[in-house]
């Protein structure tokens, strides 16, 4: 069992292992039940992991996988998302008076509508009560907890269910140890019921040649995007245009820097959030914001055009418990200037170039040197495809097997 807020290096696979230890002849085949309710929609980051996390699953020998999602009508929809061999038998499960009564009184427990299961693992902040099943929940993150005023209404009662599930026995995952710490503080728990297990890099295809360019002013040279005139090179920043990621800061930075890169565009990819006012107004007020560019929301075919072709991924959030497009930037060859917060030193180590948060000034001074070139980037660029080989969903489905049969194996069975 794990006696550090940490990935056990003997047991699962992190950016510092790489590798992931059998488990012995005596462990049998594990039976789990898994929430893939953020599949259905517009995928977000809890959805990409769901996603990954069911992929490296799937592909092990010793795990029986089930896949349900908390929905009265769309349920089915999870039926083509989840991969080969992933059972969807389900009664359907309204999702607003489940939550209420989950959150309430604790009933029903998830037996009654996916049938028995050695552990249920909620994969985004709620795990369902269940009769006999050891429960595992994710907690990606407690913005939650540290910053409630960036947060809407439906995330803000996600403590109450998560102090619920622990106070009941459930295990805690996250995805890096800086929000297991978090956690093992916040909720008061022993730091062997917390296991941190380090995320894959979500691949992203390559856009067909027919599938055609995101709308803009002027194709660019990698095809991906079209860009404003006079421009053929874009700083890219990725993710929901919401307070978290502090995109005003980017535009202020942009708008230092635009004057000296004349050829350079911003372009922000990501539907609008909670708090996007924020965002357009700093970008109606930028006196660069001919050169902001604003695709919405981009599938991964386009959003990975999109990324191979940007000259520096910008990623300036004030807190975050993972950060998927750094690693996904590294691991395509893209330099990376990102914030000092939460996870992402954790996540990035020496493969990116760091700044204080809420600093448009250093950001600024950041991006021009990425700009500029030279060994410096060259050898950025070499430690980021070096640092984005340790993530892998396979090495992050072993370690939530540990994980798992630890859970299972306190109660027995």
């Amino acid at each position: 069992m794990c006696k550090a807020p940490c990935v056990p290096p003997e047991r699962s696979a992190t950016a510092e292992t790489g590798t992931a230890q059998p488990l012995s002849a005596s462990e049998t085949r594990l039976s789990v039940a898994v929430d893939a309710t953020p599949l259905l929609g517009r995928p977000t980051g809890v959805g990409v992991f769901c996603a990954g996390a069911l992929g490296g699953l799937a592909q092990l020998d010793d795990v029986d996988v089930a896949a349900f999602a908390i929905s009265w009508r769309r349920r089915q929809g999870i039926v083509g998302q989840v991969p080969e061999g992933v059972s969807t038998r389900q009664r359907a499960m309204p999702a607003r008076p489940l939550h209420a009564s989950w959150r309430h009184w604790g009933v029903p427990p998830l037996e009654w509508f996916v049938g028995t299961h050695q552990v249920v693992h909620g994969t985004n902040f709620v795990v369902p009560p269940a009769r006999r099943a050891a429960r595992v929940v994710t907690v990606h993150d407690l913005t939650i907890v540290r910053f409630p005023e960036l947060c809407d209404a439906s995330t803000l009662r996600f403590p109450v269910l998560i102090r619920r599930a622990v106070a009941e026995g459930a295990w805690v995952h996250t995805p890096s140890r800086f929000v297991a710490a978090e956690v093992i503080e916040a909720f008061h728990l022993p730091p062997e019921r917390v296991r941190a297990v380090h995320h894959g890099v979500p691949a992203l295809p390559h856009l067909s040649p027919e599938s055609g360019s995101v709308p803009g002013a002027r194709p660019s040279p990698s095809g991906a995007l079209v860009l404003p005139s006079g421009t053929d090179r874009y700083i890219l920043a990725i993710g929901t245009v919401e307070p978290r990621k502090d995109y005003p800061s980017l535009v202020a930075a942009f708008g230092l820097l635009a004057q000296d890169h004349p050829d350079v565009a911003l372009v922000v990819v990501g539907a609008d959030g909670w708090g996007s006012e924020a965002f357009q107004a700093a970008v109606d007020a930028s006196p660069a914001r001919a050169r902001i560019v604003r695709p919405g929301f981009l599938d991964d075919a386009a959003l990975g055009q999109a990324l191979r072709g940007a000259a520096v991924l910008a990623y300036p959030s004030v807190y975050e418990g993972f950060g998927f497009p750094p690693v996904q930037a590294m691991a395509e060859g893209v330099p990376v200037v990102t914030t000092r917060v939460g996870a992402i030193p954790e996540v990035v180590g020496d493969a990116a170039v760091l700044v204080d948060p809420g600093d448009p000034r250093a950001l600024a001074e950041a991006l021009d040197r990425v700009l500029a070139g030279g060994a410096e980037v060259s050898a950025l660029i070499e430690r980021g495809r070096l640092r984005s080989d340790a993530f892998t969903w396979s090495a992050c489905a072993r370690g939530l097997v540990d994980l798992y049969r630890d859970a299972a194996a306190e109660l027995g069975r």
